[in-house]
């Protein structure tokens, strides 16, 4: 049984892409480890998002490409990160799919931009705390 800690740290933004190891293909189990996400939800995105398309071998087992990581980290950044629907999230994914080299950057910029601005505002509020 999964802690409410472990559950936190499964919906948080995305991981950074410097933390995937470089390989060719990747198993679904290591795919799960880099991006945060479990087996079902990867297999669910499957047939949602067009954008996630690892291969399959003979036996049925999943082969994940780096893109495939990518873009299973960026529509992890627009379901769990902006809070877009499914639906709203597959839309989104097309309308900016002739970038989508750069959607995990992007995405992932946009996010550290505003844990930036969370952090300026912490630190102002803490400014104007009295001493204790």
């Amino acid at each position: 049984m999964t802690s409410s800690a472990e559950r936190e740290k499964k919906h948080d933004a995305a991981a950074p892409l410097a933390n995937i190891p470089r390989k060719l293909y990747y198993k679904i189990g290591e795919v799960s480890e880099i991006t945060g996400l479990t087996a079902h939800v990867l297999r669910y995105w499957e047939n949602e998002f067009p954008q996630l398309n690892p291969k399959k071998t003979a036996s049925g087992h999943r082969l994940y490409r780096e893109k495939d990581i990518q873009a299973a980290l960026a529509i992890k950044e627009l379901l769990y990160g902006r809070k877009y629907t499914i639906k709203g999230a597959r839309e989104f994914l097309q309308q900016h799919s002739n970038s989508s080299a750069a959607e995990p950057q992007a995405l992932q910029g946009e996010w550290v931009g505003r844990l930036h601005e969370r952090l300026a505002k912490l630190r102002e509020m803490l400014k104007r705390r009295p001493p204790l």
